[in-house]
């Protein structure tokens, strides 16, 4: 895990079906790339969000 990371939630369409996949990434456009890199250049992805951190 490299400094300044956090997670990202990646909401991203694989053969017709909507899926959410978390990544560790220090950007928006890391997990993109982490994504892409991960299930091929032609995936669709739909958003990218940071998940925020559960307070007590």
């Amino acid at each position: 895990m490299r400094c300044g990371s956090k997670c990202f939630i990646v909401e991203l369409e694989i053969e017709g079906e909507k899926q959410r996949k978390s990544v560790t990434a220090r950007t928006p456009v890391d997990a993109r790339k982490t994504i892409r890199n991960e299930y091929g250049k032609g995936i669709e992805i739909i958003s990218v969000l940071e998940e925020k951190k559960r307070g007590g």
